[in-house]
């Protein structure tokens, strides 16, 4: 009978629960460590954010940075699928304009690509993008 401690991997779905419970924390170097350091971050055109982000620390600075900028963001709910081709994560929660105080509801859903215990690809999909990029409008001019 042997004494060694058996460490069983994460599986994928772990990968990006880590992820959710480090962005719901707002612990950045959680997050970071969850990520490729080459990880592709596809983000819907319309968002003042919008685009393809590479590398984790250009995700942290260009989509975090800006989200946060405008907004508390307050992760309510995260839920997490592991398909045969990837992770599907769907994030629901609410973001408070810092200049207006203006809520809005958040929802997306994110396909990410997770190899070696890091996440290399996440491509996301919110339900109300051309809404949400009116909001961080407003909230940048702080009006609602």
């Amino acid at each position: 009978m042997s004494t060694q401690n058996e460490t069983v991997p994460e599986s994928r779905a772990d990968v990006v629960r880590g992820l959710y419970d480090a962005l719901g924390k707002g612990d950045i170097p959680g997050v970071l460590a969850r990520l490729a350091p080459e990880v592709i971050v596809d983000e819907p055109d319309r968002l003042p954010y919008g685009g393809v982000h590479r590398g984790r620390e250009v995700f942290v600075r260009s989509v975090l940075g800006a989200m946060t900028g405008y907004a508390d963001v307050a992760i309510t709910a995260a839920e997490v699928f592991e398909g045969p081709t990837g992770v599907v994560g769907t994030l629901t929660g609410r973001l408070t304009a810092h200049t207006t105080g203006e809520e809005f509801p958040l929802t997306m859903v994110e396909i990410h690509q997770v190899e070696e215990g890091q996440v290399r690809r996440i491509d996301v999909y919110t339900k109300n993008p051309d809404e949400l990029a009116a909001f961080y409008a407003r909230a940048e001019a702080g009006t609602r």
